[in-house]
């Protein structure tokens, strides 16, 4: 199937198109939820609530820019709002379940490295971890950040200051990187 027919089935309601969408970005919408779960159960909750938004909003794409990026964003404000509601910000990552995460560079040190950088994630405080993943990762202004998280623009700034601060420790201590101007080097070259 082909994406349009895909999104016309769906506006349509239609099982197999919805099935076929979900079949084609779950994997990597998975990956991004992981990032801001707590475990396997919150983040399949979250791409599950997730693709229910994308199946209620999907007459809202306008076909500008590209349909992946608009589920998306649907699905990173999913997890937001899936931890402001229940108010998850724990420090656990179940590294198992990030295979399907994206690396600039399709080569094994940068698969490493980025598995390496979301384990080191891991360990900083939920919200520095929630800011460093939407600002370093998503591609997200500090502005849109803070209308997102309910909180001042200066502190998504200083959040993320302070993120990547603790970011840097922990890589040095483990030997990730040697100097810490790396850190914000390492998360730009491992992730998209």
């Amino acid at each position: 199937m082909t994406e349009q027919s895909i999104l016309a089935g769906c506006l349509k309601n239609d099982p197999v198109a919805q099935r076929e969408l979900y079949n084609r970005y779950s994997p990597k919408m998975l990956s991004v939820c992981y990032r801001f779960a707590q475990n396997r159960e919150d983040a399949e909750d979250m791409l599950q609530e997730g693709f229910i938004r994308v199946f209620t909003q999907i007459g809202s794409f306008r076909n500008s820019g590209s349909f992946e990026g608009w589920v998306r964003r649907i699905v990173v404000h999913t997890c937001i709002n899936f931890l402001k509601k229940y108010k998850k910000f724990s420090e656990s990552l179940d590294l198992a379940y990030v295979t399907d995460i994206q690396v600039r560079e399709e080569t094994i040190p940068s698969l490493m490295l980025a598995r390496q950088v979301i384990e080191c994630m891991r360990l900083l405080p939920a919200g520095y971890r929630t800011v460093l993943n939407l600002y370093a990762i998503e591609g997200y202004s500090h502005k849109e950040i803070a209308q997102m998280l309910d909180i001042e623009e200066s502190t998504s700034r200083s959040q993320f200051t302070r993120a990547k601060t603790m970011l840097e420790t922990i890589l040095i201590k483990k030997k990730i990187i040697e100097r810490p101007n790396d850190v914000y080097s390492s998360l730009t070259a491992a992730f998209k």
